[in-house]
């Protein structure tokens, strides 16, 4: 499969200072259009990369539901027990907690190694950086839908009232989906800049998964007292809360909140802009650094 790649398509008037300086706006986006445009690539490598890991496996993908089954299953009937809450409520809110966290910390902690790990491809295929970064997504969103089958089977066995409201679930996962793409470009680029990089991730992202409300729930804390309600609401200082909770509401039928939306959407502009000026001055330079 062979993917041709350039910066500047026929007809175009290229600015000389444009063409001689690797930092540029034109560079940038020009790298995540025609990374997109190699759909064919890193859609294969994406499924490539799922059956590599369960080669010779009798179950195969199927592994990825059993595994975040079984946990979700294991922590809710615990917690449930430990917070004497009802398990057709709890586990269900566990269960999709777990689901929307796999994919989130999956775009956290390989997007700090995508280009590390694809040193020889950047090395020696003349492809856009963004490939990778597309590829990551990619196996990371096919993981999450093996997933929904847990979802769908909490769902037949813990009725939840599902609306139209679960129509928002694609939006909202297309929100979080492309923050895992401005998270893997900008940690990515670091990392291979500064190898300190992907432990420190790799460490915050375990706190943050403690800090989120994901084998927890607000609600438990904000039926204890007025100082356990104010406490619980530090928890919006968390921005993972927001992605979590724009995504689980609508999966479990339940209210929608205006403002975990607006957070959730300016945290992606701030993000992307970042991760453009980052891919903007220094993707000429990971071919160098990795």
């Amino acid at each position: 499969m062979a993917v041709t790649v350039t910066d500047n398509e026929p007809g175009d008037v290229v600015d000389p200072s444009e063409v001689s300086s690797p930092r540029s706006w034109r560079r940038a986006f020009a790298d995540l259009h025609q990374g997109w445009v190699a759909r064919p690539l890193w859609g294969h490598l994406g499924w490539q990369d799922i059956k590599q890991r369960y080669r010779r496996s009798v179950l195969g993908p199927l592994w990825v539901s059993i595994s975040m089954g079984v946990i979700a299953l294991g922590l809710g009937i615990l917690y449930s027990a430990l917070f004497e809450t009802p398990i057709e409520t709890f586990l269900p809110h566990v269960a999709v907690g777990l689901l929307i966290w796999n994919f989130i910390s999956g775009c956290i902690l390989e997007g700090s190694e995508v280009f590390i790990s694809n040193e020889g491809l950047i090395k020696f295929l003349p492809a856009p950086l963004t490939l990778h970064i597309y590829r990551l997504i990619w196996r990371q969103t096919l993981f999450f839908l093996h997933n929904l089958v847990v979802w769908a089977v909490l769902m037949v066995v813990f009725p939840h009232p599902l609306g139209w409201s679960l129509l928002l679930a694609l939006p909202a996962f297309a929100l979080v989906a492309l923050n895992g793409g401005w998270i893997a470009i900008l940690s990515g680029i670091l990392a291979t800049r500064f190898r300190d990089i992907p432990p420190i991730i790799a460490s915050m992202t375990q706190l943050i998964f403690y800090l989120t409300p994901i084998v927890w729930s607000v609600e438990i804390l904000t039926n204890n007292s007025e100082a356990a309600r104010e406490r619980a609401s530090l928890v919006e200082l968390n921005p993972v809360f927001h992605f979590l909770e724009i995504l689980r509401r609508p999966l479990l039928g339940q209210e929608i909140i205006g403002r975990y939306w607006v957070v959730a959407g300016v945290i992606t502009l701030i993000g992307w802009a970042a991760a453009l000026v980052c891919l903007r001055n220094y993707r000429s330079r990971v071919a160098y650094w990795v």
